[in-house]
C-alpha cells in the first residue's frame, strides 16, 4: 500500500473513504497531485480499484468547495467533462476537514498532450475544445456576476463587474509592484476609462473563468482519435465571453485552429483584437504580478505598449 497523504490524517482518510465506498471498503494507494496552490490534491485508489480525487482544505470552515460542487453540476449539465462530485462537506467542530471528492478522470492536460499529439491532432482537439466554449458561452444570463450556489449580487454592466473583479488587484501591484511611474500611469488612465473601453453590445455568458491548459485534460481514446476527456476547477461568471478568449490565448491555451472554429458561432470583430483582448490580458498580468512576482512585469509592459495611443 502506497501513502503519500501530505498532512491528511490516515484517520481522516480512512472516514472518508468509507463514506463515499462504504464500510468495508480499504485503501489501495494514495498519490498526491498537482492540484492548486492552497487546497491538498490526493488520488485514492481502493482495493476494489475504485477512484476518486481528494481536495482537502487547510482552513476548517471553507465554502468554496460548495461553491466548486455546484458549478462543476453545472458545466455537466451542459455537457462538458466535468467530473461528478461524491462527496462535499464544509468543516464543523466534530468534524474538522473541509473537502470536496471527486470523479476521477482520466487524461493529461492539455500541454503535455500537445507533445504526444501531431500538430494535425491537435488542431482536431484545439476544435474540440473550441466546440465546448462555444456550448458554454451560448447560456446567456441576465446579470454580470459570480456564479454561485445561493443568489448572488448581480452587476447591471459589464465594466461594473469587472471592476469589481480588478479594483483591488490593480490597487496593490500600483502600491506594492516595482513598476516605472509611466507604467503606472499609463495603467492607471486605462482603469479610470473602463466603462468606455469595455462597452459592449453582447450579453453577458457562461464562462469557465479558469480555462488553461492546466485545467482542460485529454486523452486518446480506444479508436485512437484525441478528445478533450475533463474540465477542471471552475471560476465560472457571467461575463463578456471575449475575456475567457483573451485568458485563452494568453497562456497559450488555445491555437488559430481553436479561435477558427470558435467563429464559425461568435464572431470576433477588430475592437477585440486591438483593444479589448490587450485589456484583459494586462489585468489578467497584473494579478499575475501581485501572485508571482517580476517575471510576469516584462509581458505586462509588452501588453501594455499594445495600447499605446488607442486608450
Amino acid at each position: 500500500m502506497s501513502h503519500d497523504a501530505g498532512e491528511v490524517s490516515w484517520h481522516t482518510l480512512r472516514r472518508i473513504v468509507h463514506e463515499w465506498s462504504g464500510e468495508s471498503s480499504d485503501i489501495e494507494q494514495v498519490v498526491s497531485l498537482d492540484g492548486g496552490s492552497i487546497s491538498t490534491t490526493l488520488l485514492v485508489t481502493t482495493k476494489a480499484g475504485e477512484k476518486g480525487v481528494l481536495k482537502v482544505s487547510p482552513h476548517r470552515v471553507d465554502r468554496s468547495f460548495e461553491r466548486e460542487t455546484h458549478q462543476l453540476g453545472l458545466l455537466r449539465s451542459i455537457g462538458l467533462p466535468a467530473p461528478k462530485v461524491h462527496a462535499c462537506h464544509v468543516g464543523t467542530l466534530d468534524s474538522p476537514d473541509s473537502y470536496i471528492l471527486m470523479e476521477y478522470l482520466p487524461g493529461m492536460n492539455l500541454h503535455d498532450a500537445r507533445k504526444h499529439c501531431t500538430p494535425e491532432e491537435f488542431d482536431e482537439l484545439q476544435c474540440r475544445l473550441a466546440e465546448m466554449v462555444i456550448e458554454l458561452h451560448k447560456h446567456a444570463g441576465e446579470h454580470y456576476g459570480k456564479v454561485e450556489s445561493h443568489a448572488n449580487g448581480a452587476h447591471p454592466t459589464w465594466p461594473d463587474f469587472y471592476r469589481s473583479l480588478y479594483d483591488a488587484i490593480w490597487h496593490e501591484c500600483e502600491k506594492h509592484a516595482p513598476l516605472q511611474t509611466k507604467t503606472k500611469r499609463a495603467i492607471g488612465k486605462i482603469h479610470d476609462r473602463l466603462e468606455k473601453h469595455l462597452k459592449h453590445e453582447d450579453h453577458p455568458r457562461l464562462t469557465h473563468g479558469d480555462l488553461w491548459w492546466s485545467n482542460v485534460l485529454a486523452d486518446r481514446g480506444a479508436d485512437g482519435k484525441w478528445k478533450i476527456t475533463g474540465v477542471l476547477d471552475p471560476n465560472c461568471k457571467y461575463a463578456h465571453a471575449e475575456c475567457e478568449l483573451a485568458y485563452l490565448e494568453l497562456f497559450q491555451t488555445s491555437t488559430p485552429a481553436f479561435l477558427k472554429h470558435y467563429q464559425q458561432t461568435f464572431r470576433l470583430g477588430e475592437e477585440y483584437h486591438k483593444l479589448r483582448k490587450p485589456i484583459y490580458q494586462l489585468y489578467e498580468l497584473i494579478n499575475h504580478v501581485n501572485l508571482f512576482g517580476e517575471r510576469y512585469l516584462k509581458p505586462l509592459q509588452a501588453t501594455l505598449d499594445k495600447l499605446a495611443g488607442q486608450v
